[in-house]
């Protein structure tokens, strides 16, 4: 059986990682347009650059949570691709195996010129740091303002499933929130957040956060 999930903001936020976005559009007290977007990074390359190197130190001070070692023992028992909203590493950590990253990831490096230039990279980014294009690094996250590159691949993941389970999203964040428009009528969904969602009643809700949900979830995956 296949299960597609779709994890946002509300899973890492239980590991500690802030999240995206708060109630007064902030991210680390920055105005999100500053730090997220592509016209903030040609205005202030270095407050970027800065801004992301800090961001990327704090996932060696956090750890995946329960959520995140449910997800991968899925695998032991169903056909399992992860969609994620989230730039951090934790399902990696947790040991899930196929990921499919929407917004890129903190630990990767891309040339700013040539996006298929993509490096591996814990350290910080360095105003002069240089791509085999000689081009400057930047952070390899999808900024507003810019194509999501692996919407096409997770589309076809989405289906194909008979399952889509969603952690810790709202489903208020777009492209991410119009995958549910490509489930098959037979695929059931499941959503584990706390927060209202958009009314839809192919939706099974499961209102808590995703540490506390995964226990309903279980039970509801023992009964299929």
């Amino acid at each position: 059986m296949k299960l597609v999930i779709l994890t946002g903001a509300g899973i890492s936020a239980e590991s500690g990682i802030s999240t995206f976005r708060d109630a007064n559009g902030l991210w680390e007290n920055h105005d999100i347009m500053e730090v997220a977007s592509i016209d903030g990074y040609l205005k202030n390359p270095e407050l970027v650059q800065n801004f992301y190197n800090q961001r990327r130190k704090q996932l060696f001070d956090v750890k995946p949570n329960a959520a995140h070692y449910f997800l991968k023992e899925l695998e032991n028992e169903f056909d399992v691709t992860i969609i994620t909203q989230n730039v951090d590493d934790l399902h990696e950590r947790a040991g899930s195996t196929k990921i499919i990253h929407l917004h890129g990831e903190f630990r990767k490096a891309k040339s700013d010129k040539d996006e298929t230039l993509v490096y591996d990279w814990n350290d910080d980014i360095e105003i002069g740091d240089l791509a085999s294009d000689g081009n400057q690094l930047r952070p390899a996250i999808v900024w507003f303002g810019e194509m999501v590159p692996m919407m096409d691949n997770a589309i076809d993941e989405v289906l194909q499933a008979n399952i889509l389970i969603v952690i810790g999203t709202s489903l208020q964040v777009y492209p991410a929130a119009s995958l549910l428009d490509y489930t098959l009528s037979k695929t059931k969904i499941i959503c584990v957040d706390p927060n209202d969602l958009p009314i839809n009643n192919k939706i099974i809700h499961i209102k808590k956060n995703a540490t506390e949900g995964i226990e309903d979830l279980k039970n509801y995956l023992n009964n299929l």
